[in-house]
């Protein structure tokens, strides 16, 4: 019989020995979220500890003494000179300091305008027409506020550059004339956007259709006869889509007024003061409560118009806006403007719109939206962090600090935001030219507008 071998038995590997002078530490025990969160908060707070002995120790460093009266003069105003631009630097930091969440938000430039640092024409291969600096800096320091406000002064401004506007002398012939309009007004645009303010949705959609219109120019056509139709564009997009759907809300919104109603309002709209008026006008007995809010007060702007146009036929009541729980109460509609609707029915206005509808719809009080087509956009928003405009955080200080104070403002954050985001299940009803719809048809009506209209200028 074959027998098979057997396998020779192979060595055991040898355990690894430890050298004699190594020294294993243990092993650190797992901590829990919270013993983490202490143990950072610990180590910030030793970190800045060394920091403030740090400056301390410098401050308390003596400078030697010269020995010449001028050279001590001289030092002591560079002195003063280095501590003031450090203080100016210190509070530039401070309102520069924007919290983690909206740092994607383009920072406030109003500041940067007023102090000289940045210049009205960054570009010296710029060449721009002084309306439309003019209009820049109304834009940037707040002179020239609202969407309808914003994007008429904006037509009107494009109206001027195209009156203005000669071919360049360099062999072009009349075929490239949209050509080099298209590359005029998108230049202006952007200049604007990127040193003065961020575009509003009616400016953008504004800006969409004109270039619509500047590209469906004629190849033959005429410079002076392309200036004249452009104009006349500009001046029936004007006269349309801004003063007649202001006019046809105001129509639709009186069908919801009746007599004896407490209306409430909130801060100044060109649509819900329109609609006022008109309702005055037609024989209505209402009550109005006006809302208003910091920083901007545009509340007295609104109240001073409507008593002003109908010679203080109104009772008109007037309350900030932490004193809206106790009004709301008798409170029978409310009526609010929109800088922009968002095609999934949420309501884009001044920051606080969102409390008072929330406060209505808690209340069963109908809320309706004014707002003309022309600002719909086919943008979808859920919340008012992702698109939102920053303001002048200097605008949030009440009083001046003083030594003291001054010593917590380093630590303290100003966030001055300009719009937030109206669900669309806090609105009753959207008040627009075409009539009063629900929020779930915004989708249905931007479809069924003329494309141009519906793209939002990028």
């Amino acid at each position: 019989e074959e027998t098979t071998p057997t396998p020779a038995p192979q060595p055991k590997k040898k355990d690894k020995v430890a050298p004699k002078n190594l020294v294993i530490p243990p092993k650190k025990p797992k901590l829990s979220k919270a013993e983490r969160r202490a143990l950072q908060e610990a180590q910030r707070a030793a970190k800045g500890v060394v920091q403030k002995d740090s400056t301390k120790t410098a401050k308390n460093v003596k400078k030697p003494d010269s020995g010449k009266a001028n050279n001590n003069s001289s030092n002591k105003t560079a002195d003063n000179a280095t501590r003031q631009s450090a203080n100016s630097k210190k509070e530039n930091q401070n309102v520069g300091k924007v919290l983690g969440l909206f740092e994607h938000l383009p920072k406030y430039k109003g500041a940067e305008l007023f102090s000289g640092r940045v210049s009205l024409n960054t570009d010296a291969k710029l060449k721009l027409h002084p309306a439309v600096t003019e209009l820049g800096y109304k834009y940037a320091n707040g002179t020239i506020r609202g969407a309808n406000t914003r994007c008429r002064a904006m037509l009107e401004v494009f109206k001027t550059v195209i009156r203005d506007y000669q071919t360049p002398k360099d062999g072009k012939n009349q075929h490239q004339l949209s050509l080099d309009l298209d590359h005029e007004v998108k230049t202006i645009f952007q200049y604007w956007t990127t040193h003065c303010r961020t575009h509003s949705v009616s400016m953008g959609n504004a800006m969409t259709f004109l270039k619509s219109v500047i590209a469906s120019l004629p190849r033959d056509i005429n410079m002076e006869e392309a200036k004249e139709l452009l104009c006349e564009q500009i001046d029936a997009y004007n006269h349309e889509r801004i003063h007649l759907a202001g006019q046809a809300i105001a129509e639709h919104a009186l069908r919801k007024i009746q007599n004896g109603d407490v209306l409430l309002v909130y801060v100044y709209n060109e649509a819900v003061l329109n609609i006022l008026i008109n309702a005055q006008r037609s024989g209505k007995q209402f009550r109005v409560i006006l809302v208003d809010s910091r920083p901007l007060m545009e509340g007295r702007e609104m109240l001073d118009k409507l008593l002003a146009a109908v010679s203080g036929n109104i009772e008109c009541t007037y309350i900030l806006l932490n004193s809206l729980s106790y009004v709301m109460k008798d409170v029978t509609k409310v009526f609010l403007g929109a800088a922009a609707l968002m095609s999934n029915g949420s309501v884009l206005s001044r920051v606080g719109t969102a409390g008072i509808a929330l406060m209505a719809h808690a209340c069963k009080v109908p809320v309706l939206v004014c707002c003309e087509t022309y600002k719909i956009s086919a943008r979808v928003q859920l919340e008012s962090i992702t698109y939102n405009e920053m303001g002048d955080p200097k605008q949030l200080e009440v009083l001046p600090f003083d030594d003291e104070g001054k010593k917590g403002k380093e630590n303290l954050t100003l966030l001055n935001l300009l719009y937030d985001l109206t669900p669309a299940e806090f609105v009753t009803g959207i008040i627009t030219e075409m009539g009063i719809l629900p929020p779930s048809s915004v989708a249905v009506l931007l479809r069924e507008m003329n494309p141009q209209e519906n793209m939002t200028y990028r």
